[in-house]
C-alpha cells in the first residue's frame, strides 16, 4: 500500500477559503490529503473577547480530535501570533506536540522561517485587518527581523468578510506593496482567496509571494521529509525553498 501522508490543519470556525484552498494545493501533492478541525474564531480585533478566542485550551481541543485521525503533522492554519507574537505560536506548538505526541507548525512561524532561509529582510504585508491589528503585526515582524517596508489592508474585523474580498481587490494591494520592491510580499490571512493566485503574482512582479494558507502546508510537508518540488502551479515557495 502506497504510504498517505496525512496533514491536520487547525481551523478558525467562521473560515471559508483555507479549507477548499488547503484541498485543492493537497490534490497536487501526491498522496498527501488535509484534515480539518474547527474552533471559535469569528472577529479579528485587540478587543479583550476577540483575542481570548485565540486561549490555548480552545485550540488543543481540536487538536486532540485530530491525532483521532492519526494525521502525522498538526499546522495552525492562522496568523493570530501576528499581533499576538510569534511567542505565542512557539509556546502554542509545543503544547499541542505535549498534547498529541505530534509535530505541530503554524502559518506564521513558517513565514519566519522561510524569510530566514531566503535570507529576505523586507516585507510587504497584505492583509484585510483593522489599523491596530496592522500596527501590531508590523512590530510584531519587526522585532523577528522581518522590516515591513510596504502594507496595505482593509480595516476589516468580521472574520467571515475576509474571504468576501476579491481576486481584483487582491491583485491591486499586492502590485501597490510590490512597487516598494520588497524582497518578499506576505497576503496574510488565511480566510483570503489567495493562495492559488500566488503564481500568477509572482510572475507580473518578479517578488516571490507567500500566502500563509501555503506556508503551513510547505513546513508541514517539510517537517514529513516531503519533497515538495512535487507541487506546481502555487508559487516559488514549493520549488525554491527548501
Amino acid at each position: 500500500m502506497t504510504r498517505r501522508t496525512l496533514l491536520g490543519i487547525l481551523t478558525p470556525s467562521s473560515n471559508t477559503s483555507l479549507e477548499p484552498l488547503t484541498s485543492a494545493l493537497c490534490a497536487a501533492a501526491p498522496g498527501v490529503s488535509a484534515h480539518f478541525a474547527r474552533f471559535p474564531v469569528t472577529e479579528i480585533s485587540l478587543k479583550p473577547q476577540a483575542l481570548g478566542q485565540f486561549d490555548d485550551d480552545k485550540i488543543l481541543g481540536a487538536a486532540r480530535l485530530l491525532a483521532d485521525a492519526k494525521v502525522q503533522c498538526i499546522g495552525w492554519s492562522g496568523t493570530s501570533s501576528g499581533w499576538l507574537g510569534l511567542e505565542a505560536d512557539r509556546v502554542l506548538c509545543q503544547r499541542i506536540e505535549d498534547a498529541t505526541g505530534i509535530p505541530a507548525t503554524t502559518s506564521t512561524l513558517a513565514l519566519a522561517e522561510i524569510m530566514k532561509k531566503t535570507n529576505a529582510k523586507t516585507l510587504g504585508l497584505v492583509t484585510p485587518y483593522l489599523d491596530d491589528v496592522q500596527a501590531k503585526i508590523v512590530d510584531n515582524f519587526g522585532s523577528e527581523g522581518m522590516a515591513c517596508i510596504a502594507e496595505r489592508h482593509l480595516g476589516i474585523s468580521v472574520n467571515f468578510d475576509f474571504s468576501e474580498v476579491t481576486a481584483a481587490q487582491l491583485g491591486a494591494m499586492v502590485g501597490e506593496v510590490a512597487t516598494q520592491k520588497p524582497d518578499a510580499i506576505t497576503t496574510f490571512c488565511t480566510n483570503l482567496r489567495a493562495a492559488h493566485l500566488v503564481a500568477g503574482w509572482e510572475a507580473a512582479h518578479g517578488i516571490p509571494v507567500y500566502d500563509t494558507v501555503s506556508t503551513v502546508v510547505w513546513k508541514m510537508l517539510r517537517l514529513l521529509d516531503y519533497d515538495t518540488r512535487q507541487i506546481s502551479g502555487w508559487g516559488r515557495l514549493f520549488s525554491d525553498v527548501k
